[in-house]
């Protein structure tokens, strides 16, 4: 009985260590699909330098629905930081402009302000955790934590965000409510909202019913 403990604690152990655990690193191979534990590695001879260094981190347009931009460094953007636990994006927020309620089931964020002003926070069951910040401020939302993040100064706010995961994932609020063919009228009743309102939403989100 004891060997059979022994073989299911190394057969759960092979489900959560990440291939670069046990390598120095691994490459993802993005031909083929994700698993619980990264991508596959690329073959050792098909990697080069290349696959280490990711271009274009720059602004994003942020001529859309929210006036915010994310340009994103994650293991589909950048195959080198597959199973390293780790990843960043930047945070471009025209005036007026916002990230809308969101989480990342699958990270914790840490947000850097380098220009303008974000009035920043996350909510709790029971409290709700918010400041102001302004270049050379750092926050931190913990994985899962519902958070948002708003430009209250004047011109374009910039920051740069770091990611305990590879591949954060989210889930913005506003896509989940507004951008399905749920009915409007179920929408209405389970959120409290006018219908006409969520009608209106769902028209600028995409949705349907």
């Amino acid at each position: 009985m004891k060997i059979i403990h022994i073989l299911l604690l190394f057969t759960l152990l092979s489900f959560t260590i990440s291939h670069a655990s046990v390598n120095d690193f691994c490459v993802a191979d993005l031909k083929v699909p994700d698993t619980p534990s990264g991508y596959h590695c690329k073959p050792l001879a098909n990697i080069t330098s290349d696959d280490f260094v990711f271009h274009g981190f720059v602004a994003g347009d942020t001529k859309n629905s929210f006036n915010a931009a994310l340009t994103s460094a994650f293991v589909t953007d950048f195959p080198g930081l597959n199973g390293l636990g780790i990843s960043a994006a930047r945070l471009d927020i025209a005036e007026g402009g916002s990230i809308p309620m969101h989480t990342h089931p699958g990270a914790t964020e840490l947000l850097i302000i380098v220009q303008g002003e974000i009035t920043a926070g996350f909510l709790t069951p029971t409290a709700v955790y918010s400041k102001t910040l302004k270049p050379g401020d750092i926050m931190v939302f913990p994985q899962g934590m519902l958070h948002f993040q708003v430009n209250t100064g004047k011109g374009q706010a910039t920051g740069f965000l770091a990611f305990s995961s590879a591949n954060p994932g989210a889930q913005l609020l506003d896509l989940l409510l507004f951008s399905n063919n749920l009915p409007s009228e179920l929408v209405a009743q389970t959120t409290f909202l006018d219908l006409a309102q969520v009608k209106k939403l769902k028209a600028r989100f995409g949705g349907r019913g």
